[in-house]
């Protein structure tokens, strides 16, 4: 069921070369696709610590939790979007995606994955 979904965001985003369904803890729980030397799971673990830095920081601002966050390199975008308190969608990018098509996936994807989580 979730590797149906991954697939299905996949195939909506152009450029697309990992979609996963990563749980609040940094670890993939389904991964769609592959990236040739990318560790998914230390970049998951380090995103997602990332989010959790952040967020300590909202929280004595009082601005809410963190509910999207990229990271952008000269070779990849890595996007994350939060379905629920305890997962999250990652989205590695080539250069030539479409960041736009990318955040109305992510910001969509609460919708698609709702019944499942």
């Amino acid at each position: 069921m979730f590797a149906e979904r991954l697939r299905a965001i996949a195939s909506r985003l152009e450029g697309a070369e990992i979609v996963a369904l990563v749980g609040v803890d940094g670890l993939p729980v389904e991964i769609h696709g592959t990236c040739n030397g990318l560790d998914l799971e230390a970049l998951a673990a380090e995103l997602l610590a990332q989010i959790h830095t952040i967020g300590e920081n909202h929280r004595e601002l009082d601005m809410g939790p963190v509910d999207r966050f990229s990271v952008t390199t000269g070779d990849h975008t890595a996007m994350l979007g939060r379905l629920n308190q305890g997962y999250f969608l990652l989205l590695v990018l080539d250069r030539e995606a479409s960041l736009g098509r990318a955040r109305f996936e992510l910001r969509r994807a609460p919708l698609v994955f709702q019944q499942d989580l």
